[in-house]
């Protein structure tokens, strides 16, 4: 029985993502992104159409769904996309999904302003912008987007400049317990 191939990420990207030496290019790229779910979320908080109605997010979904006259193109490019848009639509989600966007909003920008969970705090900021993306915003969404999908491959690192210096080790991650987990077994290497 032949071993499987291992394949090993070049020694840049090794260094880039996962050195706390370059953890300033991603507090840098972090800082942004969170500002940016920071001040659209707190924007929002406020405005009784996020927080109590939900008809600025209905407003919204109702000019996604829209399909135009030829040749025009709808904002969805996908219909299951759209017909999912209006089934929460249709089922009046708006009321409560208004809401769970601004303290999501508001989530994300605080823990990567802060640096804490980073690359979870990425990825939940990156599905809302490819929600939103696929919903016919571009806005700056691709450039959040792309520095999000960036975030979640430097986890290790990009909360270094943050909470995450000490978080990951105290309480490591799904396949690596940290010291908070592991009774009575010294500091693992590493």
């Amino acid at each position: 029985m032949t071993a499987e191939p291992v394949f090993h990420d070049p020694p840049v990207v090794q260094r880039l993502l996962g050195s706390p030496r370059f953890a300033w290019i991603w507090l840098v790229a972090r800082l942004y992104v969170g500002y940016e779910w920071l001040t659209s979320g707190l924007g929002k908080v406020s405005n009784p159409a996020w927080m109590q109605t939900g008809v600025a997010l209905r407003g919204f979904w109702e000019r996604a769904v829209l399909v135009p006259e030829a040749p025009a193109r709808p904002a969805i490019a996908f219909d299951w996309y759209r017909a999912f848009i209006q089934s929460l639509l249709d089922a009046g989600a708006y009321a409560w999904f208004a809401k769970l966007i601004v303290v999501s909003e508001v989530l994300v920008g605080v823990a990567l302003l802060v640096g804490a969970f980073t690359g979870i705090a990425a990825f939940a900021g990156g599905f809302m912008n490819w929600n939103f993306m696929m919903a016919g915003t571009a806005s700056i969404n691709p450039l959040l987007f792309t520095l999000s999908i960036l975030l979640i491959l430097a986890w290790k690192t990009g909360g270094w400049i943050g909470l995450d210096r000490w978080l990951l080790p105290l309480l490591g991650t799904p396949w690596e317990p940290g010291a908070a987990f592991r009774r009575g077994e010294g500091p693992r290497p590493g």
